[in-house]
């Protein structure tokens, strides 16, 4: 049975290039655009692994990780937070927040598929 992720990206592009990206390695993929619906997506999904942007209208990816490790149900699901925006600073606050892997845009497809299968 495949490995199944969520990709939380509101940028249709970069959800796009990472849904076929996963799919091309035999991965069930959910995008999911708003990231208001995260939440209850991932409790639909159940997904292994969630990838998840963290600059997002509405709901920040911060926001979210937070909120995903504070519910006992979906805390133990990896995050693999992905954003445009690499200070050391705010690595650090997202690995805090419960982000168990960091990969800045633009991303190397090697690389992010190299995340992606450390945390599945």
């Amino acid at each position: 049975m495949a490995k199944k992720v969520l990709v939380v990206e509101d940028n249709e592009l970069n959800l796009k290039l990472f849904s076929d990206l996963l799919r091309a390695h035999e991965l069930e993929v959910e995008p999911v655009r708003d990231g208001r619906e995260a939440v209850a997506r991932t409790r639909e999904f159940r997904p292994d692994l969630i990838v998840m942007d963290i600059q997002m209208p509405w709901v920040t990816g911060f926001e979210l990780i937070v909120e995903l490790k504070a519910d006992a149900e979906l805390a133990a699901i990896p995050i693999m937070a992905v954003t445009a925006y690499a200070g050391r600073d705010d690595e650090e606050r997202i690995r805090a927040a419960g982000a168990a892997s960091y990969v800045s845009k633009p991303i190397s497809l090697a690389r992010f598929m190299e995340a992606v299968n450390g945390l599945l």
